[in-house]
């Protein structure tokens, strides 16, 4: 059995230790006894030692209610402190030392190209001319609150400091001191929000990931890049490429979130501006500190006049200008008068200067200090710019159809929604080809058109660079593209902003190829693009659609399709893959994602979105996120130059196969069996998630409804709490079944062996199962249903559980889930002691917690456990939803 790295356990046990310290302090030895005897029984129950089980229930059962909170919340602390230490270890440098996790670095990428024939030309514009964008979104799964984030990162620092073998005993005492308190704050601190974040606040908490990380890790990643491709081509990156982007759904995603309105983008817009342009102030205080030198090229002088220092005097005048720009920023979020004279709002009024300090110091030989802290702020200002971060504009289809259809009406012209969509298209056409304006002048929309149109003003005033995508979900038509054109030009857009439809369910998917073929088919509409398309796919309602391999067999297909019908029509084509966290939600790993791509898909440029905790994961701290960048660039250049090969025809096969068993398998279970929402409802947390205030986002799209109205987050959130995992596996179970009594089971070997993206999905299966918990879920049951054709339902999809796991062992002919994956094994099985309270606290504190409620009153200290139990198993699994 493969332990923890002795640095990591060591971490965890000192940070253990300190929390029992706090504990112990304060409720007191009477609740650190307590907490212990809880651990010791979860101990024994998962050795199976007799009558353990019945200990530890016994236990928590006594638990009284001013218990409950203390208990719970020490192992939800417990468990995100056994998280800070393995993020830690991931980046810690250490003599001996080498990490679990395994990045290979770029220069050996670049090298194993090489050597299978990429040339260096080819390999140095495909990396200079590389568009890899991350977009980050406020879907609502940070359960920890920014305050803890914050103490957590302070926690990492001083592991860091402690990771050193030079210290004096002394200093180490105060480090361990220092950590001491810090613990002890994260325990004095209330760990769940209270209030639910506002879009605004949701902004906030992008922008401070920027602040705290990314501000650093990115010009240092860029180094890096330039180091290996000078080492690898002869050429480094050009002064002006930015490979790297990042954008935000936080604050324009307003598709089922009424609490997303035009003013709140309009002040999303300008926040950003604001910590841009005091980001920025910072670097030019420090420049202005370190550019002393009087040497200057006759192109500097002139804008520095006979300064002795002219350096400083160009900086000096920037500096000047970002100070403006920051009070204009702040007036006009404060809705106060603001004085728009001399501030930056152009990108190129920013780089303008820094570029013109390179070049002098270039041209004098002063190589060396160009390359410094100046190339950094270059870097920052290419990738972030006045800006900051690129706001995504996203919103339902319909939406627009209405506006437009409320313009023809008052105008006269018809029924635009009645019309076919050649009627559309010819009138769309029609309009955005012609000179005067649409909107009549003295019309009053009804108010949700007025706000689509209010939306629509605000995005035209901003720059190119302040824009992502407008992201239009459910789009099936030319027509849903050509009307967000038309009302961002009636809105007074001058320059064309990308159009994104999103394909995300079934149909829409397998509709997708055709839907762009439509739209690539019209003359004018090629033109407005340039030659360039973005297209989204969407995985999580495809999953909750599908199941999670008939949704994973559409992608892929879409994507190959998507990229032929691109091909035809001589447009290069940029998926955006809307991933989340979790299998059930397209995540895993992400290099292993992206090189499972189909071929060609990856054409040098990827988007991706990173949703709620695991932007921290991946970036929350610099060297994390320099490792993350590292890890996604490698695999984008690799899927470029070296995609994987053609699947085979019988494995194409195959997989028709395999996922129509799966898809009717699943839908059986989840839309036809009367049974399975009522079960739902009452074995899982998904009705007190609303108890927990994740995010500016309803989690319904409609107040009423069954599964099909709930938002693929909470519906992967409800079954992570209680562990049957069930989104990720349903359906894969019929199908391997059916493969192995059809003696199928040695191609499906083949296809693993040669084929990545069915690689990438048997072991993602495989980490999911291992995550599922049948003794757990069992226990749900147990205490929350109270009909017999609930349990006996849960009782199936328990021996379907079980039949899926020795059917994915046979297939990969192990002997146990995870056996070469010994390190994720081995911190589940740390992490079960922990959870494992929390699990049964959460049934007990449920049912509790629905007794109450139907009495009308639900005792403060219930509600909240509860809601602390829900944090804790998040922590635990390492993803929400």
């Amino acid at each position: 059995m493969t332990e923890l790295h002795p640095d990591l356990r060591e971490n965890v046990r000192m940070l253990g230790e300190l929390l029992g310290q706090s504990i112990q302090r304060h409720p007191g030895q009477e609740c650190f006894e307590l907490i212990e005897e809880v651990r010791a029984a979860a101990k024994s129950d998962r050795r199976k030692e007799s009558g353990s089980g019945q200990r530890l229930i016994s236990l928590l059962g006594k638990l009284r209610d001013d218990e409950l909170l203390p208990v719970t919340r020490a192992f939800n602390q417990f468990l995100n402190l056994a998280n800070l230490a393995e993020q830690y270890h991931g980046i810690r440098r250490r003599r001996d030392h080498h990490s679990d996790l395994k990045v290979e670095p770029l220069s050996e990428v670049f090298e194993r190209l090489k050597a299978d024939g990429t040339s260096a030309d080819a390999l140095h514009q495909c990396v200079a001319g590389m568009r890899l964008e991350f977009v980050l979104t406020a879907h609502p799964t940070e359960v920890a609150r920014r305050t803890l984030i914050m103490k957590y990162d302070e926690m990492s620092d001083c592991l860091s400091s402690l990771d050193h073998d030079d210290l004096l005993p002394s200093e180490r005492e105060e480090i361990i001191g220092r950590l001491s308190r810090l613990v002890a704050e994260a325990w004095h601190t209330d760990e769940i929000r209270h209030e639910r974040p506002t879009a605004v606040d949701e902004a906030k908490w992008g922008f401070a990931v920027i602040e705290n990380s990314l501000w650093e890790a990115l010009p240092r990643f860029l180094g890096e890049l330039d180091a290996s491709l000078q080492e690898a081509t002869g050429q480094g990156l050009p002064l002006q490429a930015s490979p790297i982007r990042i954008a935000s759904w936080m604050g324009g995603d307003r598709d089922g979130n009424p609490n997303v309105t035009h003013e709140v983008t309009r002040k999303v817009f300008l926040l950003g501006r604001w910590m841009a342009a005091d980001l920025f102030l910072r670097d030019i205080k420090s420049l202005r500190a370190e550019l002393s030198m009087w040497q200057a090229s006759d192109e500097l002088r002139q804008l520095a006049g006979d300064s002795r220092e002219p350096y400083r005097q160009v900086l000096a005048n920037l500096r000047d200008r970002l100070i403006k720009t920051r009070d204009w920023a702040e007036a006009s979020i404060n809705n106060e008068p603001a004085d728009a004279n001399g501030i930056l709002f152009e990108n190129e009024d920013l780089i303008a200067p820094l570029e013109l300090c390179y070049r002098s110091l270039t041209e004098c030989g002063l190589e060396h200090i160009a390359e410094g802290a100046l190339l950094d702020t270059i870097r920052r200002a290419h990738t972030f710019g006045l800006p900051l971060i690129r706001l995504d504009i996203r919103q339902e289809a319909t939406r627009h159809a209405e506006a437009v259809a409320e313009m023809v009406e008052f105008l006269g012209l018809g029924d635009y929604l009645s019309w076919s969509e050649k009627e559309r298209q010819t009138f769309l056409l029609s309009e955005l080809q012609g000179r005067r304006p649409l909107v009549p002048r003295n019309w009053e929309p009804s108010a949700p058109v007025r706000e689509v149109l209010d939306t629509c003003e605000v995005v035209a005033r901003q720059t190119p660079e302040a824009l992502g995508s407008y992201v239009i979900s459910m789009a099936s038509q030319p027509s849903d593209v050509l009307s967000v054109i038309l009302l961002l030009r009636e809105s007074g857009m001058t320059f064309p902003m990308r159009v994104v439809p999103l394909f995300e369910t079934l149909d829409d998917l397998r509709g997708a190829p055709d839907s762009m073929a439509a739209l690539f088919e019209v003359d004018w509409y090629r033109e407005y693009c340039h030659g360039q398309q973005e297209v989204m796919i969407g995985y999580s309602d495809s999953s909750k659609d599908a199941g999670q391999l008939m949704a994973a067999w559409a992608q892929y297909q879409a994507q190959e399709k998507l990229t032929q019908v691109a091909t035809q029509y001589g447009i290069h084509l940029t998926l955006f893959h809307g991933r989340g966290g979790t299998v059930g939600r397209g995540g895993g790993p992400a290099n292993s994602a992206i090189l499972s791509q189909p071929p060609g898909s990856v054409n040098g440029s990827f988007r991706i979105t990173e949703q709620g905790e695991m932007i921290r994961f991946k970036f929350g701290l610099p060297r994390l996120a320099v490792q993350s960048l590292t890890l996604y660039t490698s695999a984008v250049i690799e899927a470029t130059l070296a995609p994987p090969p053609e699947p085979e025809d019988n494995w194409r096969e195959t997989m028709d196969w395999l996922t129509e068993r799966s898809l009717k398998a699943y839908r059986e279970v989840v839309r036809e069996n009367p049974d399975f929402v009522p079960y739902f409802r009452q074995v899982t947390p998904e009705q007190a998630l609303g108890k927990l205030a994740l995010g500016s986002r309803p989690a319904r799209r409609k107040a009423t409804g069954g599964v099909e109205s709930l938002r693929a987050i909470p519906w992967i959130f409800a079954w992570t709490q209680m562990r049957l995992m069930l989104p990720s596996w349903l359906g894969s179970d019929v199908a391997l079944e059916d493969a192995a009594r059809e003696g199928r089971l040695p191609v499906l070997r083949e296809m693993m062996q040669g084929w990545p993206f069915f690689k990438t999905y048997v072991d993602m299966l495989e980490m999911v199962l291992a995550k599922a918990d049948l003794r757990i879920a069992g226990y749900y049951e147990q205490t929350l249903l109270d009909d017999d054709q609930l349990r006996s339902l849960g009782d199936s999809l328990g021996k379907r559980l079980e039949a899926c796991v020795q059917r994915l062992l046979e297939l990969k002919e192990q002997s146990e889930l995870l056996e070469h994956e010994p390190v994720f094994a081995h911190s589940m099985r740390v992490r079960n002691p922990y959870t494992d309270p929390l699990h049964y606290l959460q049934a007990e504190l449920l049912k509790r917690d629905r007794e109450n409620d139907n009495q009308g009153e639900v005792p403060d200290l219930v509600e909240q456990a509860l809601k602390v139990t829900m944090a804790g198993i998040s922590a635990g699994m390492r993803n929400t939803g």
